[in-house]
């Protein structure tokens, strides 16, 4: 049974799934959860709260399902759906952070001792994170088309389609931020 719903399209599992079969909606989310948490990683760098988040989509998706416009690409409307969970997510984040501030806990936060790791290791992780961060200081109009495109391997039609956007729009933000990135790589 399962192989079969494997051949099947986005389109004709979420006809299956309109029709009752449960299985459809599983072969769904084993065919977009890999990409859908790339996505989620890139835009939370916590790989923990990303499989919450990844979660809420596919349980937003299963509701919505029913209203779905199966013309369209089930991919980018995912793709929608995690983008607006991620943007959930950080303003609760910063909610968060303003509290932590006015009402700081008692007991900071202990930092392990980077110095226990190989050299090369630690360079890799300290580029890495420098490059998430330049990310994730891009404004999200810059951020999530290039994110789309790079990390989910959206096609410039189905990121603009995920954003509300025009195919072309999401070509020039993605233009913008890989100078925006290499200005800033530059600078350090």
């Amino acid at each position: 049974m399962s192989a079969g719903l494997d051949a099947l399209d986005d389109a004709g599992l979420v006809a299956l799934h309109r029709a009752g079969q449960r299985a459809a909606f599983a072969t769904l989310m084993a065919r977009h959860k890999q990409p859908l948490y790339r996505l989620i990683v890139a835009q939370t760098r916590d790989a923990e709260d990303a499989l919450d988040l990844l979660q809420e989509t596919f349980v937003a998706a299963h509701g919505a399902l029913a209203r779905f416009d199966a013309d369209r690409s089930l991919r980018a409307w995912l793709a929608r759906i995690a983008i607006n969970k991620c943007r959930d997510w950080q303003r609760r984040r910063r909610v968060r952070h303003f509290l932590a501030r006015v009402l700081p806990i008692e007991a900071g936060e202990r930092v392990a001792d980077p110095g226990a790791d190989a050299e090369a290791q630690a360079i890799d992780r300290d580029e890495l994170a420098q490059t998430l961060e330049a990310i994730a200081q891009l404004p999200a109009a810059l951020r999530e088309p290039l994110l789309l495109c790079t990390v989910d391997e959206l096609s410039h039609a189905e990121a603009g389609e995920a954003l509300g956007i025009t195919a072309k729009a999401v070509e020039t933000r993605i233009r913008r931020a890989r100078a925006s990135l290499s200005g800033q790589s530059g600078e350090s």
